[in-house]
């Protein structure tokens, strides 16, 4: 969420308060501000357990990175050493990898969703590797799609056109 839309919906909450303050009941402001009723509710349970402090916006404090500056410094140092150089078989990093190595070395723990979004914020992409298999033959994989193939493939719909109501006479 961008700053300016952050603002946008602390100025949204807090015209609520003000709403709330007056009297003013939270399907009403729900109305009058084009928010859902859900949204009203919260913002006046909020309100009136803490006021109209309770709607400022708390920063992003609670959604930033667990890890300090330099500890994501040394992450990037040690994905880029790649994942066989941390005892995988071959070098694809992926979350559930990721979340284990933060938690290997840094006693932090991730879950795979939320590695991926300190990869996406640290401007790293998902990527399909560029090169085929070390080990993949081409003549057998040509020779599986012509031969095997065919075999196991589904067969396709019948000729006719069919019906499944037990009363139409396509049915027989």
């Amino acid at each position: 969420m961008s700053d300016t839309e952050r603002a946008r919906r602390e100025a949204l909450r807090l015209r609520a308060a003000d709403m709330f303050s007056g009297g003013i009941q939270p399907p009403r402001v729900a109305r009058l501000l084009d928010v859902t009723r859900k949204s009203a509710c919260e913002w006046h349970r909020a309100w009136r357990k803490g006021g109209k402090a309770a709607l400022r916006s708390k920063g992003t404090a609670g959604t930033g990175c667990k890890l300090t500056d330099e500890q994501v410094d040394r992450l990037e140092a040690l994905l880029e050493e790649g994942a066989a150089a941390h005892g995988w078989q071959d070098q694809r990093w992926t979350s559930p990898r990721i979340a284990m190595l933060i938690a290997e070395k840094f006693h932090i723990r991730y879950t795979p969703r939320a590695v991926a979004y300190l990869l996406e914020r640290l401007g790293w992409s998902f990527q399909v590797p560029a090169h085929r298999a070390a080990q993949r033959d081409d003549e057998q994989v040509a020779t599986w799609v012509k031969r095997t193939w065919p075999a196991i493939k589904a067969p396709g719909r019948p000729g006719a056109p069919g019906s499944c109501s037990p009363t139409s006479p396509a049915r027989a």
